[in-house]
């Protein structure tokens, strides 16, 4: 059981009106984790990964008419067709990724910025690309605010970053019809890559993708999901 410090403050409640929000949260991550533990391989996520899920402030990558569900454990709707995502799919990515600080790591997908910032808090260097203007600049702006140190560009995910490869990870946040090769290509020997397979109509499945030392790749399916679209260069 996850017990924030933060709840035992007296008055704390008062000053941050979303701390019980927050706990509950994770005792809902939990259980998911539970609940699917035989497809995922694990009974629990790395504690340093549900440090940073009880700490990065969910509330400020939502409109402002979805605050009061921020803390709840399922996307919502962020404008232009995209969503935040579910609070247990973004922990659970990042810890099927098995990051270490100052590891180099790529995101397909912005979207608010809140992966990105889950990412951040974890200590490694992020950068993240997304295909509509209009959300990567308020999430770089965001980010920035915030304090997340994550570099960010407009442009179409599906080829990643060229200038800025190899990267030790790749996460994609959005479904892809297939594994796009540009990102296997620009993923280190001995990386991994989390990315959500399938199309908008069909059954998706999260998918670890795994490049050995000697450049060869496997892949392997963790739990169907749902996800929007990969837009860009399929």
């Amino acid at each position: 059981m996850w017990v924030l410090v933060e709840m035992m403050v007296p008055g704390l409640e008062a000053a941050d009106p979303y701390a019980t929000a927050r706990q509950r949260l994770l005792e809902e991550i939990e259980a998911d984790v539970r609940w699917t533990s035989r497809q995922i391989g694990r009974k629990l996520l790395d504690p340093k990964v549900m440090e940073v899920m009880g700490s990065v402030p969910r509330h400020e990558f939502v409109p402002e008419q979805s605050r009061r569900h921020a803390y709840d454990n399922r996307p919502l709707p962020i404008g232009y067709g995209q969503t935040i995502s579910q609070p247990y799919i973004v922990a659970l990515m990042t810890d099927l990724l098995a990051l270490r600080p100052g590891q180099k790591v790529l995101e397909v997908g912005t979207g608010s910025g809140y992966q990105a910032a889950v990412l951040a808090a974890t200590g490694v260097d992020v950068f993240s690309v997304e295909i509509i203007p209009e959300l990567g600049t308020q999430a770089a702006e965001r980010l920035a605010r915030l304090g997340y140190d994550v570099t960010t560009r407009i442009g179409d995910g599906y080829h990643g970053w060229q200038e800025q490869a190899p990267f030790d990870a790749v996460i994609v946040t959005a479904a892809a019809s297939h594994i796009p090769p540009p990102l296997v290509q620009q993923l280190k020997p001995g990386g991994i890559m989390v990315i959500p397979v399938g199309g908008p109509f069909t059954v998706q499945q999260l998918t670890i993708v795994e490049k050995d030392a000697a450049g060869e790749v496997r892949t392997r399916q963790v739990l169907p999901v749902a996800f929007v679209p990969l837009t860009g260069g399929q």
